[in-house]
């Protein structure tokens, strides 16, 4: 999904939990962010619902691409599964989980 504004650039959304931008990203990069696990902080991308699954790798790799010479961190960004799946019907009856 892109959106064009007003000085024609692209801000496609990265981060669909979070509502993180491609602009976000690149602006914390100018900002300092060196590696990726800033890059989640200063922004909460990969930090939304799903914890990563559906951004994580696109984060990295695009990081990677435009930074190949930033510092590879040992552990890359982590996704963590909900503690016990619920369905959504558990969530619409209100029930005990």
């Amino acid at each position: 999904m892109d959106v064009s504004t007003s000085d024609g650039s692209k801000h496609l959304i990265v981060c669909r939990c979070e509502e993180v931008s491609l602009a976000q990203l690149e602006e914390a990069c100018r900002e300092g962010m060196d590696t990726v696990r800033q890059l989640k902080m200063a922004t909460r991308v990969t930090m939304g619902a799903c914890q990563g699954r559906v951004c994580r790798q696109v984060v990295e790799s695009w990081f990677y691409s435009q930074y190949p010479a930033a510092r590879r961190e040992a552990e890359l960004l982590s996704q963590r599964p909900p503690v016990r799946p619920v369905t959504f019907g558990q969530l619409a009856d209100g029930g005990s989980l």
